[in-house]
């Protein structure tokens, strides 16, 4: 899993030079693509599997990650076993979890027909956290959102093999709602439905029967989850946005799921209230406004679902808020060219930002519409331009010519904040290595002995540094949700530019 031979650097440049000729009608017209988009999306869907919890398949792929959390869920003697692990830590947060599901599910349908070979590993992904979501949702009007209890976890470095904290499970139900969680986990399964569809039917079904009955739930009993299971969730995954975006970003994937009247009456009832109008321009594991407004675009310019046509003005003025140079832009750049929201993992905005644009630059082009910010226009070729940038100097064109994903390209981040890749591995040190011990290997200057390839690093400050400190974790955590919209953008890349 170490990084590539000098010679073999060399032959996969030579190859992504021969083969990078754009495709024309995708919208890109650039030459020469500056990156192994192809390797690149390998490696941020392998991620995953190193922050698979439960029992590990035989196929697994990333080998120094062994068996974990295989009694979680006994503490309310229900079955929690799987999921992923949301960043470096070893708690099961479902509200990011299931995000982090939507994120891959979109992914997916948009960019699936170009994956080629990685489209199974990419439904592999979604399965092992839809498999898990099944399960958190298996009794009616209850939904099991997180096993592990963050402030015990944090005061351990160990590795997920070797837990020995208390896997505490937290749930919400008719009298402790946590709507945004619970609309979340609706869009995940509802979105999910959609990618296994035609290849696994009843699973589909399965799915979207439960994303149903889940989305009806976070809007019978309406409540924040952060109010209920604060002390655990806060300030780690507090929702600070409220839950109206989960409610219209849900309605949005059962409508698009299910094509029924029912969704569409719902969101046209309920849209404004819900703060479809409203201009936040930040789309995260907390806010979903800004992707239900680009998704509810497609109803209209795609599909012609004339009644929502107010989504296609919502989208633009997220667009616009966002392109550098128009009078409408609202967003700050570093020097070097990456879009900055905030200190804390800022890459988990510029990876949703890249997707959202490609994924908006092909709605436009399928319905020949551009998008007018204040009297300046922005075609989708330029949205494509814009997206690609953010992708780029993620992958090393920056001021530190560094790689911000792990295992890509010659220079990337060493010591990422993250137990198990930080911590030898169970064939390297078949020991335990409890709760306290493993923080003299947490603040050691060494490189990480397990290289968790395909992992995206929380990022630079805003004035293009990195440090690569372990003990940053605002900068050198990896997270799921980061990935996850990432793989949709990779995929357009790649195959734009003839690579796969």
């Amino acid at each position: 899993m170490a990084s590539s031979s000098p010679i073999i650097q060399l032959f996969l440049l030579l190859l992504t030079l021969f083969f990078a000729t754009p495709n024309v009608s995708a919208g890109h017209h650039r030459r020469i693509a500056s990156h192994n988009y192809r390797d690149a999306l390998t490696k941020s869907i392998l991620f995953f599997e190193g922050q698979r919890s439960g029992k590990l398949p035989p196929n697994q792929r990333m080998t120094w990650r062994r068996n974990s959390g295989l009694s979680d869920g006994s503490a309310m003697k229900v079955d929690l076993v799987g999921g992923y692990y949301d960043a470096g830590d070893n708690v099961k947060f479902g509200f990011p979890m299931a995000f982090t599901t939507t994120m891959l599910s979109w992914s997916v349908i948009e960019f699936g027909g170009m994956m080629k070979s990685e489209l199974g590993n990419a439904k592999t992904a979604i399965r092992w956290a839809t498999d898990y979501l099944l399960k958190a949702t298996a009794q009616p009007d209850t939904i099991y959102v997180q096993v592990g209890d963050p402030n015990k976890d944090h005061v351990c470095w160990e590795r997920p093999e070797d837990m020995d904290t208390q896997r505490t499970v937290l749930k919400i139900d008719r009298n402790h709602p946590g709507t945004e969680v619970a609309a979340e986990t609706a869009a995940a399964l509802a979105s999910a439905s959609l990618v296994f569809k035609k290849s696994d039917p009843a699973y589909s079904k399965k799915l979207l029967k439960r994303a149903i009955r889940v989305f009806a739930f976070a809007d019978k009993y309406r409540g924040s989850y952060s109010d209920g299971l604060k002390s655990y969730v806060c300030p780690f995954y507090c929702s600070y946005s409220g839950y109206q975006d989960e409610l219209l970003w849900g309605a949005a994937w059962l409508q698009k799921a299910t094509r029924s009247r029912t969704y569409l009456n719902y969101i046209q009832s309920n849209g404004v209230t819900l703060g479809a109008d409203e201009s936040d321009n930040t789309f995260s594991w907390d806010n979903k406004h800004a992707g239900a407004k680009i998704l509810l675009s497609k109803a209209f310019l795609v599909q012609k679902v004339q009644s929502l046509h107010d989504y296609k003005g919502h989208a633009d003025s997220f667009i616009c808020a966002l392109v550098p140079g128009v009078p409408s832009s609202q967003t700050q750049y570093t020097p070097g060219g990456l879009l900055f929201k905030m200190d804390n993992d800022n890459l988990q905005y510029v990876t949703s930002t890249a997707f959202l644009f490609v994924t908006y630059a092909k709605f436009l082009t399928k319905s020949h519409t551009v998008v007018n910010c204040g009297g300046a226009i922005v075609t989708p070729r330029r949205l494509r331009t814009i997206a690609q940038k953010q992708v780029d100097y993620l992958l090393g064109d920056n001021p530190l010519k560094m790689s911000y994903m792990v295992g890509y390209g010659s220079r990337y981040p060493r010591r990422i904040h993250h137990r198990g890749s930080s911590l030898p591995s169970i064939s390297a040190h078949p020991g335990k290595i409890d709760c306290g011990s493993g923080f003299a290997f947490m603040h050691t200057e060494n490189p990480n002995p397990n290289i968790l390839v395909g992992a995206v690093v929380g990022g630079p400050d805003e004035h293009d540094h990195y440090t690569d400190e372990r003990s940053d974790y605002t900068q050198a955590e990896p997270a799921t949700y980061t990935n996850a919209p990432l793989v949709g953008a990779l995929a357009y890349l790649a195959h734009s530019f003839g690579q796969i």
